[in-house]
């Protein structure tokens, strides 16, 4: 089978980023981007998708969190579309609901070549510690554009902050995990009846 693995590099004179991606690794995760929570939120996805993950990033953090988030979203989502190739033999579609005590958030994609972000989070909070809530909107479009999927984020119900944007992050953790994994019953088949993605 091939290694579906990628680096990427993205220079700003805002940031610096390195990401590094297994797809079909263990779910370890290395990070250092000087944003603890969202790290935090990185090594969901990266247990929760069984996705070896290594991210740093050098930013203008003495300005705010926003352009080291968005540029880590902007290169995770590079690094996704080179990992996965052309597509071939995946399932394609995912979907997950995932709970954390009184949080429930439900995330579908597809890896259809079209980017989209719809995203509906009602935080309680406009902060987490530190951290500016607004800006996993910031994250995800940056993620979805340049990995070119279609992406549906709910948080279904919540009442902590904390608990409802863990619960978006370890359910899309999952639910690309389900993409991207490689159907048996579709092996070196375009999942697509227009033959390309």
């Amino acid at each position: 089978m091939t290694q579906r693995i990628a680096s990427v590099e993205r220079n700003t004179l805002e940031t610096q980023v390195k990401v590094s991606i297994n797809l079909d690794g263990t779910g370890e995760g290395r990070f250092a981007m000087g944003v603890p929570f969202m790290e935090h939120m990185l090594d969901q996805i990266a247990r929760h998708g069984l996705i070896d993950l290594d991210v740093e990033c050098q930013g203008d953090l003495h300005i705010d969190d926003h352009h080291t988030v968005e540029d880590v979203g902007i290169t995770l989502g590079q690094a996704f579309a080179k990992a996965v190739g052309d597509k071939r033999g995946i399932y394609r579609y995912g979907h997950s609901y995932v709970v954390m005590d009184e949080a429930m958030s439900r995330v579908a994609l597809d890896f259809s070549g079209r980017p989209g972000l719809f995203m509906d989070v009602p935080y309680k909070r406009a902060l987490v510690g530190g951290f500016d809530v607004d800006l996993f909107q910031e994250f995800f479009q940056g993620f979805a554009n340049h990995a070119q999927i279609t992406l549906h984020i709910d948080n279904l119900r919540g009442l902590n902050t904390h608990h409802q944007i863990e619960t978006v992050f370890k359910a899309f953790g999952r639910a690309l995990r389900m993409a991207l994994e490689r159907d048996p019953r579709m092996e070196g088949r375009m999942p697509s009846t227009k033959g390309c993605l």
